[in-house]
């Protein structure tokens, strides 16, 4: 078994992003749209502005107060689409219920939609027409390519139909000649598809789902949830277990994550190009 360790390519890729900026004369925009006070997205927009600092990028936080109004949003999308100082915009999710998030997204020009989530960047990927790609699968794609781990004929099951993840991985997937299953809550005989996986990609958000029992001997396995139990983050993999049968596993926390991170900036370099 070897570990797909997210951290260290994520770090090589930021650290080649760094000397890019170095070069780069003008400062790089970055605006981070925050409404209410979501814990989660408390530490995930702190981190974002952390990592600007490092980078050298001008991060700008707009941190909305929770009775926000959706036209308040709107105007302020408005405002930064039209802003030459700014490169990239992402819309932190989730938002209060009172706003549209998908309207909101929606506003965001394609040409600033660093996180890939309007539904131009949606659409031109499932065409095959170059846009920004949503951070998280791009990263999965990229760490996979770092191992050498083949795509092409390879059967691969994502068990998440998100917006976010499953869908534009599937796309990303089938791009690469692979043959893709997807599955879900309402899928039956959820192990009938798992067992005969070559990769294995799950994103359910449920604490050790994905037992050894799953998963067919040297299988990748890349493990997008992150969940608190007792404290600790653990993923959606039952990593003890599955580790012993994965010829290559993700690690949680150190796998996708820092790689979803490392994907926002690497589209927000492609803003400048």
């Amino acid at each position: 078994m070897q570990l797909l360790d997210g951290a260290k390519v994520a770090s090589e890729i930021l650290d080649s992003i760094k000397i890019k900026i170095k070069k780069y004369e003008k400062k790089i925009g970055f605006a981070i749209i925050w409404v209410g006070d979501n814990e989660a997205s408390s530490i995930y927009v702190k981190n974002k502005l952390k990592k600007c600092e490092e980078l050298g990028i001008d991060g700008k936080l707009y941190h909305l107060e929770e009775n926000t109004t959706e036209e308040e949003v709107l105007n302020l999308i408005k405002k930064l689409n039209n802003d030459d100082n700014v490169n990239g915009i992402i819309l932190q999710s989730p938002v209060p219920k009172h706003i549209d998030i998908k309207k909101c997204f929606n506003l965001i020009s394609p040409l600033k939609d660093i996180d890939g989530f309007s539904s131009v960047s949606v659409g031109n990927l499932s065409l095959g027409v170059p846009s920004f790609v949503s951070c998280t699968p791009k990263g999965i794609i990229k760490l996979l390519d770092y191992y050498h781990i083949p795509l092409k004929g390879k059967n691969v099951v994502i068990i998440n139909r998100s917006n976010i993840v499953g869908k534009p991985l599937f796309n990303l997937l089938i791009a690469r000649d692979a043959t893709v299953t997807m599955c879900h809550s309402k899928t039956e005989n959820l192990e009938y598809f798992t067992k005969n996986a070559d990769i294995l990609i799950s994103a359910v958000g449920i604490p050790k789902f994905i037992t050894e029992d799953m998963v067919k001997d040297e299988a990748v396995v890349i493990d997008v949830g992150i969940n608190r139990v007792d404290g600790k983050v653990c993923g959606d993999v039952d990593f003890a277990s599955v580790s012993k049968k994965a010829s290559y596993i993700t690690p949680v926390p150190k796998g996708v994550g820092p790689m979803t991170i490392a994907m926002i900036f690497e589209n927000l370099m492609e803003t400048i190009k």
